[in-house]
């Protein structure tokens, strides 16, 4: 375990181009891959890597997320130091919440002077990736670093989408830029480009420096990427680029900043590739989750006289208590719970717990949250048009029906 680290997640974010998925809940604790919430990939990667000393900031509407925290996570020892500590905003420094990346941090400051930690690492609660912290940290210690900022290499063309780093031959860090349209590349590399992955080490004294800096600054917006880091560069200090490991161990490497529709139901889909490159079933990296006391699975009927009233699910991932009652589900995602009746089908889709798919109910790519009873007949994902004046429907024609609608027969 690393001793002289404390962690810090930042987990209270509205995530608005998430919406109808973030209307009850904060964006960490949306479901992912059927049984899980996206925060259990960053809590889990700290497990993984020894970091048990964990506290998760919480603010727009945690209700959720504090008991899945509670009743999935309490798995730390107290007598050996270990602990997972939920801080939700408490105005600690002032009369306001979170104003930024870093004012979260600099409010709950009181936590790395009582604990007097060497190094903080900090982290977003909302991406979905496989890495090794302590070798994060291992890294930062070698450089003598003041910060070390994790990137990942990206093609140049998707520049827009990202803060890029700009680095020397030896990683340290020469510039920041948001979403820039001719980027700076990597040394030796012209067509990708080193990418911020919101992943931080500083060295204890340093971080509160900064951060009591930028708290009597009246022109920050009081964020890590924007105002700190950039600051930092401009006054010589010792800022490294760590390039991503990833633990997944595969060709490519997998990160994935879930913050609109189309990215979340993306990230899902890879799930269910016959080889998915965000591996779930990885004994050597496990991801941990909570989940509610469901039986198994299970497929009922074989086919009537005319073959036609079969319950079966192909390329899908299907989670405990699902009932697959004479429906057929392809190329989808059940989190616990679901039902899918007779001569239904379910398509390219996410269902989420406690959702019920009536007879003859077609459903196709679409995303369907918590607690919702489709009526018989039910089409969705067939006729956008009409999909629009009821649901949430992307660009892309992505339908996406909020929890506990109410669907008219």
């Amino acid at each position: 375990m690393k001793k002289n680290v404390i962690a810090f997640i930042m987990a209270g974010g509205k995530g608005e181009r998430l919406i109808p998925l973030t209307r009850d809940r904060t964006k960490p604790a949306v479901p992912f891959g059927g049984i899980y919430r996206i925060i259990d990939v960053t809590l889990s990667n700290c497990i993984n890597s020894g970091i048990r000393r964990i506290h998760v900031l919480l603010q727009y509407k945690c209700n959720s997320l504090i008991r899945h925290l509670r009743l999935g996570w309490n798995i730390f020892d107290a007598e050996l130091g270990e602990y997972i500590d939920i801080v939700p905003a408490q105005m600690r420094t002032g009369d306001t919440w979170y104003m930024g990346t870093a004012d979260s941090i600099f409010q709950n400051l009181y936590f790395i002077e009582t604990e007097k930690p060497e190094y903080v690492l900090i982290l977003a609660g909302d991406h979905i990736y496989k890495m090794n912290y302590a070798e994060m940290i291992d890294y930062h210690i070698a450089k003598g670093a003041d910060c070390t900022v994790s990137v990942v290499e990206m093609d140049k063309k998707d520049s827009q989408h990202f803060g890029v780093l700009e680095v020397d031959r030896n990683e340290r860090i020469l510039g920041f830029e948001e979403k820039p349209k001719t980027p700076k590349t990597i040394p030796g590399d012209p067509a990708h480009i080193y990418a911020s992955m919101g992943i931080y080490v500083f060295k204890t004294d340093v971080l509160k420096e900064v951060l009591n800096a930028d708290s009597l600054d009246p022109a920050s917006k009081h964020d890590f990427g924007k105002n700190i880091l950039p600051g930092m560069v401009a006054k010589k200090a010792k800022v490294f680029a760590y390039n991503f490991k990833d633990e997944n161990k595969k060709e490519a490497q997998y990160w994935r900043d879930i913050g609109t529709l189309d990215a979340y139901y993306d990230a899902n889909m890879d799930l269910i590739s016959v080889t998915p490159i965000f591996n779930l079933y990885d004994k050597e990296w496990p991801i941990r989750t909570y989940m509610e006391k469901y039986p198994p699975a299970k497929f009922v009927f074989a086919g009537g006289d005319d073959g036609s009233r079969v319950g079966v699910a192909t390329d899908s991932m299907v989670s405990n208590g699902c009932i697959i009652s004479g429906g057929k589900v392809d190329r989808s995602i059940l989190s616990p719970n679901v039902r899918v009746n007779s001569y239904a089908s379910v398509t390219d889709s996410i269902v989420m717990e406690g959702v019920d798919i009536g007879r003859n109910a077609r459903i196709r790519r679409a995303i369907i949250d918590k607690d919702v009873k489709v009526p018989q007949g039910t089409e969705i994902g067939y006729d956008l048009e009409e999909d629009k004046k009821k649901f949430t429907v992307t660009e892309s024609g992505l339908v996406v029906v909020a929890k506990s609608t109410v669907i008219e027969r």
